[in-house]
């Protein structure tokens, strides 16, 4: 397996490989398997950001590990809001959470709920911090995914947090995606791995980014 600024190459199990382009769409199974050891490490490092009392929002794989951690932390309490199936199954049944699933059109492909409902639940929430998870970041445009619906719900998301932590592997940096989803501007820190490119990590810096590298 090696990641390439175009997209990440899989070996899978019959030995054909296949690339994953950051301007597609793949399943939640899919991204779960890639790089996974870093997003452990970065899922630990951002849970260890929260503290008790907070409201947070998550959406996205890595994100995923985030909610684990938080999970095993028992950093409590805490209000949780997602629209994502994966994490609120993590969380559902953790005493000191309260959770808050956001309805709409589910995607079927990341069992993810997107669209205008979902776009009116987040505007009637505030979080102390989003913790997002994106399928490409370059310097240039910004955090992007390729699904339209999606981006436009990230970004109702990071108008609703106080901070915003884009939470995400070596993978997805210095590559685009389809669809912009918000400003740098709105950016506090990103959480990645210590295979992040330093090129890329200091012209964040630049930008008045925080950087925590795991």
């Amino acid at each position: 397996m090696r990641s390439l600024l175009s997209g990440a190459v899989v070996r899978s199990h019959g030995g054909a490989v296949q690339r994953l382009e950051a301007t597609q769409d793949y399943s939640l199974l899919t991204k779960e398997t890639l790089h996974r050891e870093e997003k452990i490490r970065i899922g630990n490092a951002a849970a260890e950001l929260v503290q008790p009392g907070e409201t947070i929002m998550d959406s996205g794989t890595t994100t995923a590990e985030v909610a684990r951690h938080l999970k095993r932390m028992k950093t409590q309490p805490l209000t949780v809001i997602t629209n994502a199936l994966n994490i609120a199954m993590e969380l559902a049944d953790l005493p000191g959470v309260s959770l808050m699933m956001i309805g709409g059109l589910l995607r079927p492909v990341s069992y993810s709920f997107v669209g205008p409902q979902a776009e009116a639940m987040i505007n009637e929430f505030h979080a102390n911090r989003l913790f997002l998870a994106v399928d490409g970041f370059d310097l240039e445009n910004g955090p992007s995914t390729p699904d339209v619906l999606e981006a436009q719900l990230n970004n109702v998301m990071i108008r609703s947090a106080r901070e915003v932590n884009v939470v995400t592997d070596f993978s997805k940096l210095g590559r685009r995606s389809v669809s912009r989803i918000g400003p740098y501007e709105r950016i506090r820190r990103l959480i990645t791995d210590n295979r992040a490119p330093q090129e890329f990590t200091e012209g964040l810096r630049k930008r008045g980014i925080e950087i925590i590298v795991v």
